[in-house]
């Protein structure tokens, strides 16, 4: 079985070396966890240390903002798109009615069909290896039903596990005893991870728990994890572990 390695430093040793290739996991957190930080430095790990381009679906970002916040870690994405290493696809410009010069984009609105054959699209010219989805809960406009939700997501799951795309999803926690938005992603990915930001005597506290990584001994705790200047960094604590 071939995994896909993070190059999270902390992270990788937790699931087995790594994400099944062509697998898709699930990042859920409440705001300013961390998600999206931990979704860019998958990306970028993969197109500078590990030769794999990679794909990042923006629902409720511009590109521009997306590109600054990679910059504060020293995460040049427009050198690497000019390299062809890593693409943006605009779905968010559209929905906010404004105009976009991405290369891929939404831009006769906003539609599941629509973004999944630009996901297809982009994939197919890049040979894309990794994706991330960032935030699916943009996905649920116009879903009124949880199941709705999940047959939405598992039609993006389906493809890109048929083209062997390994990839995040990114989701929100409101409910702090959920684990997702609607309460179904977690049933269609083959993955789930929880960043979890939390007050300790005043003071806001980073960990991340692993709860579901399918054909993966995985760790049972949670990790502290901070971020810094090079993005996220795992204190890993010795672990128990069991196949999920």
């Amino acid at each position: 079985m071939t995994r896909t390695k993070t190059g999270i430093n902390g992270f990788d040793a937790l699931i087995g070396g790594g994400i099944l290739e062509g697998n898709t996991v699930l990042i859920s957190g409440q705001t300013g966890s961390g998600k999206t930080i931990f979704g860019l430095q998958f990306l970028y790990n993969g197109a500078t240390k590990f030769d794999e381009p990679g794909i990042f679906v923006t629902l409720e970002t511009r590109p521009d903002d997306l590109r600054a916040e990679a910059s504060q870690f020293g995460w040049d994405l427009r050198e690497l798109e000019e390299k062809g290493a890593f693409t943006i696809i605009d779905a968010a410009s559209s929905k906010a009615q404004l105009p976009t010069s991405e290369k891929y984009a939404l831009r006769r609105g906003f539609d599941m069909t629509t973004l999944a054959e630009e996901i297809y699209r982009a994939i197919d010219e890049t040979k894309a290896r990794r994706l991330v989805i960032d935030c699916i809960s943009g996905l649920g406009i116009g879903l009124d039903e949880p199941s709705q939700i999940r047959t939405e997501l598992f039609r993006i799951c389906a493809l890109l596990q048929e083209l062997k795309v390994t990839s995040l999803l990114i989701g929100e926690i409101v409910d702090p005893e959920s684990h997702s938005r609607a309460g179904v992603e977690q049933f269609v990915t083959q993955g789930l991870i929880t960043l979890n930001l939390s007050e300790v005597n005043g003071t806001l506290k980073r960990d991340l728990l692993v709860w579901k990584m399918k054909q993966t001994p995985h760790s049972l705790k949670s990790h502290p994890f901070t971020i810094g200047r090079s993005g996220i960094e795992l204190s890993v604590k010795k672990s128990t572990k069991k196949r999920s």
